[in-house]
């Protein structure tokens, strides 16, 4: 039955993959407006096309999307969200589900995937981790996506949660500039990416409900980085834990 259920997911990963390549080719014309329009109306655009793309691509791969929440940003000024990350999944799919325009950070390794990377990079501020000098000027070039009016989307993990903990522990970036700008934190939970997308056993793929819970805002103005990072770990780590299993 495993080697059963193996052999179906496999499949699936190939099905879903095709469609991922195919989709994007379909939609990668009409990207290249974004060479032409300037920020923000740029990420207003990209978030709008990319929203269409992979409400198809859930569609035809078998997964359905819900969001639940978006009341939260009713009235809320341009935010710093941080999304928890399971699953390679989660990137494509959150900055387009998200109710406002945003941009996300992204590793520099992800740039250098063929076309996807070209796409994505319109939608992110990319940043070498391994470059002290590039993170440096992220972090300013984060300031002025919240001076553009525009949400910025943080995955405080750093990387996938490969391990059987709710999340990974947090890095400073997201608290840290949500204390220099006086920015709310959002937090976001996505439920069912691990199920769908797991890092292991790789190219596995088994269709099911993409959940993003948006939680309440959280006013950094009575926090330090080190206690608002700490109680926005809490606070998404007990939604994960007694959510998860309704996924």
């Amino acid at each position: 039955m495993k080697m059963r259920k193996l052999i179906i997911a496999r499949i699936l990963a190939y099905w879903a993959l095709l469609v991922f390549a195919s989709t994007m080719m379909l939609f990668i014309w009409f990207y290249l407006f974004c060479f032409f329009i300037p920020d923000p109306y740029k990420t207003r655009y990209h978030r709008k096309l990319s929203q269409i793309w992979m409400g198809l691509f859930l569609f035809l791969s078998g997964c359905s999307f819900e969001v639940k929440g978006k009341e939260v940003f009713e009235g809320l000024e341009n935010a710093i969200v941080v999304c928890n990350h399971n699953s390679l999944i989660d990137i494509p799919i959150s900055t387009p589900f998200l109710p406002r325009a945003n941009k996300t950070i992204a590793k520099k390794s992800f740039t250098y995937v063929p076309l996807f990377g070209w796409v994505y990079k319109f939608a992110t501020v990319v940043v070498d981790r391994k470059n002290d000098q590039s993170r440096r000027a992220s972090y300013e070039k984060m300031k002025q996506v919240l001076n553009n009016g525009l949400d910025m989307l943080i995955y405080p993990e750093g990387t996938r949660n490969r391990t059987a903990a709710p999340l990974k522990s947090f890095f400073d970036g997201a608290f840290k500039l949500a204390i220099d700008t006086q920015k709310p934190i959002v937090p976001v939970v996505l439920l069912n990416t691990k199920r769908i997308l797991p890092a292991k056993p790789s190219m596995y793929f088994t269709p099911g409900k993409i959940k993003m819970h948006i939680l309440p805002a959280i006013d950094p103005k009575e926090y330090t980085k080190e206690t608002l990072r700490k109680h926005v770990f809490e606070v998404m780590s007990a939604y994960y834990l007694a959510n998860n299993d309704k996924a």
